[in-house]
């Protein structure tokens, strides 16, 4: 089974919305999935993305390969800095 990270097309004529989701290759495109990671909405002045990054990162550590569209809005879409704990020695 390969897994991939691929766009699942939603919303109305002209008004597109886009799913980022993992999926099995042999799903159709805008059928199952595995798991919803995020959305992506090109009609916003800037585009907006959404991504659970922990998600991402899980599924790419185990694997999936994104698309080349998932993977340019994955570039685009840093992760956010993770805050390490202070901790004060005495």
């Amino acid at each position: 089974m390969s897994v991939t990270i691929r766009l699942s097309r939603h919303g109305a004529k002209k008004r597109p919305f886009y799913r980022i989701v993992v999926a099995d290759s042999r799903y159709p495109t805008d059928g199952r999935y595995v798991e919803l990671v995020g959305t992506y909405d090109p009609k916003t002045n800037p585009p907006q993305v959404k991504l659970q990054h922990d998600k991402v990162a899980h599924w790419l550590a185990r694997g999936a390969r994104p698309t080349s569209t998932v993977a340019s809005l994955l570039k685009r879409t840093p992760a956010p800095p993770v805050e390490v704990a202070a901790t004060t020695l005495t």
